[in-house]
């Protein structure tokens, strides 16, 4: 029996952004000011200790529903400038007003990012040509790559096959921050669109990678970064017993981040550690002693155990 329909080249995306990308939180000061000084050691500690081969600023991780436009301008200079050539900037840019959401887009450029992350329009619930629209007017309004941010469960709507393969013929158009939780429709795209995934939820990145993903946008990489870039290495060489067993021993940590708000045990966990964090803005509320407590026993049990 033969299977000539399987000697077909297997469509694979590049990776524009890398393997690992971390959603970085946004240091503040103890008032609440934005913390320019420890956001930039946090991207050094993020690239240097960790292994992010690129960072997403002022995204929902960075606290962007409570930064000003201004602030977030300043965030990308001081990042892109801490990480010089090391890794890529890209700028989470994405609102529910399309004229709102161009103007952060060029912001972003002038700042120096390398690439937009834009979140599907949340709350007003636009049909499918709406999205087409938004998308596109905000992929020509700059001369960066975008990555699209799929996440019907924060957006309340879902950006559909059909739309993300016609969304993949724009040139700008390159990834998708996938966190549908759909590896049925992921595999439809990645099996029919020249468009990077990157799994946005920590414990599905091994099996995002076997429906076609490329790598991660993480929040618990803060933390796991380096042992996720060896589990996607291992994946990549077909050492998957290595890539299984990494994904096991880290599931404490991509899930047990989630317990609460991700943002919030994000801080709690790298106050314990000694870097730059701060507190968390309203209407967020910073880690209780109980959640803080349960976030060193999911530390620990990833093998990763924070600071006493």
């Amino acid at each position: 029996m033969t299977h000539d329909h399987l000697d077909a080249p297997v469509r694979t995306a590049s990776r524009p952004f890398g393997r690992v990308l971390t959603a970085m939180v946004t240091p503040f000061t103890a008032d609440g000011a934005l913390d320019l000084d420890g956001a930039a050691r946090l991207a050094d500690h993020l690239v240097a200790e960790q292994g992010n081969d690129a960072l997403v600023v002022n995204g929902t991780t960075g606290e962007s529903p409570t930064t000003t436009d201004a602030e977030k301008e300043r965030l990308i200079r001081v990042v892109v400038e801490a990480v010089g050539d090391r890794a890529r900037v890209v700028a989470g840019v994405g609102t529910n007003d399309t004229r709102h959401t161009i103007e952060l887009a060029t912001s972003a450029e002038k700042a120096g990012a390398h690439g937009l992350l834009v979140v599907t329009p949340y709350y007003n619930k636009p049909p499918q040509a709406g999205l087409l629209r938004h998308f596109t007017a905000v992929a020509d309004a700059t001369g960066l790559p975008v990555m699209l941010y799929d996440i019907p469960h924060r957006s309340g709507v879902a950006i559909e096959t059909e739309t993300l393969v016609q969304l993949a013929e724009h040139g700008r158009i390159v990834a998708v921050k996938d966190a549908k939780g759909d590896l049925t429709a992921t595999s439809w795209v990645t099996s029919r669109a020249e468009l990077a995934y990157y799994s946005g939820e920590d414990a599905l990145t091994l099996p995002a990678l076997a429906v076609g993903c490329v790598g991660v946008v993480g929040t618990s990489t803060h933390f796991t970064g380096a042992e996720t870039k060896l589990m996607i290495e291992a994946y990549d060489t077909g050492d998957t017993a290595t890539a299984l067993a990494l994904h096991r021993r880290l599931l404490p940590l991509y899930t047990g981040i989630f317990r609460t708000q991700g943002v919030i045990l994000v801080k709690a966990g790298l106050a314990a550690q000694g870097l730059p964090a701060g507190p968390v803005r309203p209407p967020l509320v910073d880690a209780t002693a109980g959640e803080i407590a349960q976030l060193r026993a999911d530390c620990a049990a990833a093998g990763l155990p924070l600071p006493e």
